[in-house]
């Protein structure tokens, strides 16, 4: 198996992920969008394991390999969230998601042969920013739940409704964020001999962290209010921004920080 081959696969991947999330939004039910996605990420999954063996070694070693397993895992946890919560339009956001890595890896094939550095071929790399990016789309769909309950807020009916979408996924987006976390930290652990060292990002990371618990733990008080609510979540993403690309252009990070690489 050889890149060449990626094209068919990559787009027969996207039309099943495509196909299961068309459905998924005009039906209720879910067997048959569950088995055009599972299909879609075993057809995925047989490029990676053709291009394993082509290699004799996980692809794991460059930028286009790396790009691989986000494409993989993107959809299906989409896949998992859509059956655990029924959630009709995840799909759909994980299926863009994917999509626009799969074409960069089409578009860019130089990234293919670019080896990244001997720390970011770490095992626990890939599964460390896989997570943190799922956790990132969940957590922006519910900042425009959040802008949306705001500036409708008297328009809408079922604001209960609305409410317990938007605790689940905020939960499911805190967890994975604390998952990254913990995987992130063994990754830095096994590459660099510690695990925490108040770099920028890592402290944005953390205050990002608090700023959604902050949010759980607000919302456990009876008498909550779901605007203040709402506003808690948009300045929690403000600061999971600085945490994902403002760190590149913080004067404390210049020089001083290992998370200012770029991933192109």
């Amino acid at each position: 198996m050889s890149w060449d081959s990626f094209i068919y696969f990559s787009v027969a991947a996207v039309i099943l992920w495509t196909a299961g999330a068309l459905i998924a939004l005009k039906g209720e039910k879910k067997t048959v969008p569950s088995l055009l996605t599972a299909l879609g990420l075993a057809v995925f999954f047989a490029f990676i394991l053709g291009l394993w063996f082509s290699l004799e070694r996980p692809p794991l070693r460059t930028m286009g390999e790396t790009r691989l397993w986000y494409s993989l895992f993107l959809p299906l946890a989409g896949l998992l969230t859509y059956r655990r919560w029924g959630y009709r339009w995840i799909l759909s956001f994980t299926t863009v998601l994917s999509a626009v890595f799969i074409i960069v890896n089409i578009t860019k094939p130089d990234i293919h042969n670019k080896v990244l550095m001997p720390a970011l071929q770490s095992p626990w790399f890939a599964p460390h920013v896989i997570i943190y990016m799922f956790s990132y789309a969940i957590l922006g769909a519910v900042t425009l739940i959040a802008i949306y309950y705001l500036v409708r807020e008297s328009k809408i009916s079922n604001k209960g409704r609305l409410m317990a979408m938007t605790d689940n996924l905020v939960y499911v987006g805190t967890a994975l964020i604390t998952m990254g976390m913990l995987m992130g930290a063994i990754w830095a652990k096994a590459a660099w001999g510690h695990y925490w060292s108040w770099d920028p990002k890592e402290t944005w990371a953390a205050a990002t962290w608090l700023g959604y618990l902050l949010y759980i733990h607000y919302r456990l008080r009876r008498k909550a209010s779901n605007k203040t609510s709402m506003y808690i979540l948009i300045v929690a993403f403000l600061m999971l921004q600085i945490c994902w690309v403002g760190v590149n252009y913080l004067p404390s990070a210049q020089g001083r920080s290992v998370h200012t690489y770029t991933m192109e």
